[in-house]
């Protein structure tokens, strides 16, 4: 008997092999905004290489009919059959997700420190490719093998090194296939500026960028690295010599050995400041836990020499932006296992990344301080006068809103300051894990409201209505902000806060929570969504309390969700832990977090996860028709049919 369209049985399961989930959601793994991102999976290879000590040189081809060459004279990808695959290790690396030479950090491995573990990078650039040839030259022989939309089309050649030959390397020429991009013309720009960055980070190294079209070629190489960098970026003449050094770990510390981070930073009274920073090459444009601890360090080192001498005005509280408003710097981290939030690398999670740049910078910036006190005080003059002048912006907004009559709700624990900037409150589930939240907040800046139950589901509710509910009216008092529409005009002066969080359990019931609110906000506080005030907080799932591993003392490690346990899991089983001798604990809510975990997990703006909330691709219109089929009374055969259509993308918590 014929399955019917709608029935739902064990031939509607469907199991994507090899780059099929690249192919269909090829957003997941990559930017598709143009191919830059899938030849940097190829460019970052080449600069490992060179990262490990085997090559110098790296050559970057633009050629006449659209395709991209990349070369490199490092070791050449091994070509030989897989031990436990049985193919050639050359295609295992093009045609399999979470395959790669990067995975072996142990002893002997053939990387110590590279871009990421996710393992799915030159493969997500094949799978997104019409075509794509790499040939690997080492021991003696040329091997060649094609592919074609993933998939191999001239099996592996391989032919004894003639005199033309390079001795070793690896050249990847792609072709990359216009119908996953919105644009197929590279952004020369940034190719150029990521280019010059592996230069700059790797002194002593040639990259070289040949247009064929133009007949033009580029050539960058720094002998002086960073510092020489960050002085041709500058925009204005920093106030203060420029502060730079750099530290790895040795095997007598905490750390693995060679992780540590090089700097360079400038203080500017003037001009646009520049940031940048990397992690294994690897550049991460939306900051992370690196940047964090190299803010961390100025900051402690800055604040120890202004109370060493004793410079603070009286009722000035100095605060970590103070320090890093008019710095700028170029940071280049070095991370055994960094983990990245998303596939493109673009930010640094790793939680131990803000201790061990931090450990290197804070006494580096220390001891030169107390050797260039005159510098110092510079400094601190700079960094007291952001204070001041943050302070008094907040007095403004004070006297602004002084006038209102609103009574705040007694169950809001407000935080000291009046800088908006700087605010945040936390909307937070449950009157227990409001308890640890408000024990474990940073009183200066971040104010906690618990919500009792579920929030009404406000979608249908009119707005003269909403001030019936209790928690509706307590948060609306607490923002400063009136409900209003998306078309109305709404003053925002009143806002309290300029981070609204969301924080609820990491369960079923906590994302429905999440939902609730995230309706009240778009339906009666569009203006604080589109101003970009909403955020949620993603607080963990699951604990796992790490033994001791060799150097490393015992530790513990949260995740948030199943991928990221086996992750943790991974990484231990290859720092030798036994099987077993972790435990793992899965949280049942916020309010078994202790006021210390919460801070850890969830509130510390250096190792939390905020996500902020914004419309994204779909326009106002789209967005509420979508949220009416998902919130709406009437709307349970429009909800069934999205069910039907979309449920295979659910994760389903049992």
């Amino acid at each position: 008997m014929a399955t019917k369209p709608s029935e739902y049985s064990e031939g509607s399961i469907r199991v994507l092999k090899g780059l099929e989930p690249v192919k269909q959601r090829p957003g997941m793994y990559t930017r598709t905004d143009n191919p830059l991102h899938i030849l940097q999976e190829v460019l970052d290879n080449a600069a490992d290489e060179a990262l490990a000590g085997h090559g110098k040189k790296i050559r970057v081809i633009l050629h006449a009919d659209g395709s991209v060459s990349v070369e490199d004279d490092g070791r050449g990808i091994p070509f030989g059959l897989h031990p436990e695959e049985k193919a050639p290790v050359i295609e295992l690396v093009f045609t399999r997700l979470h395959a790669g030479g990067k995975f072996d950090k142990g002893q002997g491995g053939a990387y110590s420190f590279s871009g990421g573990l996710h393992g799915v990078g030159v493969s997500v650039t094949n799978a997104l490719a019409k075509r794509l040839e790499a040939t690997s030259y080492r021991d003696g022989e040329v091997a060649t093998i094609v592919f074609a939309g993933g998939d191999v089309e001239e099996k592996l050649q391989r032919r004894k090194a003639g005199p033309e030959d390079r001795k070793q390397g690896t050249t990847v020429r792609v072709w990359p296939d216009g119908k996953y991009f919105d644009s197929t013309a590279l952004p020369m720009g940034e190719l150029a500026h990521l280019l010059r960055s592996k230069a700059v980070l790797m002194p002593g190294v040639t990259v070289q960028l040949v247009d064929e079209k133009k007949k033009d070629t580029q050539t960058w190489q720094y002998k002086g690295g960073l510092r020489d960098y960050l002085m041709q970026t500058l925009t204005a003449d920093p106030v203060i010599p420029l502060f730079e050094g750099e530290g790895y770990a040795d095997s007598n510390d905490n750390f693995a050995e060679g992780e540590g981070a090089a700097w360079c930073v400038a203080f500017t009274e003037d001009g646009n400041p520049v940031r940048e920073s990397y992690v294994n090459l690897i550049p991460t444009t939306a900051g992370g836990t690196h940047d964090s601890g190299l803010r961390d360090g100025l900051f402690n080192a800055v604040k120890g020499f202004i109370d060493l001498h004793n410079l603070l005005p009286k009722g000035v509280k100095l605060l970590p932006e103070d320090v890093f408003a008019r710095a700028s710097y170029v940071l280049s981290a070095k991370v055994l296992d960094p983990q990245f939030q998303g596939q493109i690398k673009e930010r640094l999670n790793s939680r131990d990344a803000v201790r061990l740049v931090s450990s290197f910078v804070r006494p580096a910036l220390e001891l030169w301080l107390n050797q260039h006190v005159e510098y110092g005080r510079k400094l601190a003059e700079l960094a007291i006068r952001a204070a001041q002048s943050r302070q008094k912006a907040g007095q403004k907004v004070e006297k602004r809103k002084g006038s209102g009559v609103a009574v705040l709700p007694g169950k809001l624990t407000d935080c000291e300051s009046r800088d908006l900037s700087h605010n945040e409150i936390f909307l937070v589930e449950g009157d227990s894990a409001g308890g640890s939240a408000k024990m474990g907040r940073d009183k200066e800046c971040q104010a906690i409201l618990p919500l009792r139950g579920k929030v009404l589901n406000t979608w249908e509710v009119e707005r003269d209505r909403l001030f019936a509910n209790t928690e509706i009216h307590d948060i609306a008092v607490a923002i400063g902000v009136d409900p209003h529409g998306p078309q109305d005009t709404v003053d925002l002066s009143g806002l309290r806060y300029g981070k609204v969080c969301i924080l609820s359990d990491a369960d079923v019931d906590g994302s429905h929570i999440q939902v609730l609110l995230l309706t009240l906000f778009f339906r009666h506080f569009p203006k604080l969504i589109e101003a970009g005030h909403v955020y949620v907080a993603r607080p963990p799932l699951f604990r796992v309390d790490a033994p001791a591993r060799g150097k490393k003392p015992a530790a513990k490690m949260y995740a948030l969700d199943e991928g990221e346990l086996t992750h943790i899991l991974d990484k231990l089983r290859k720092e030798g832990v036994a099987e077993g001798k972790w435990t793992i604990s899965r949280f049942k809510g916020l309010g078994e977090m202790s006021a210390e975990q919460l801070w850890e997990t969830t509130l510390n703006p250096d190792t939390r996860r905020l996500l902020p909330v914004q419309l994204g691709r779909l326009d106002f219109g789209a967005t509420e028709d979508l949220i009416t089929k998902l919130m709406g009374k009437g709307e349970a055969a429009a909800r069934r049919e999205l069910m039907e259509l979309h449920g295979d993308a659910v994760e389903i918590d049992i």
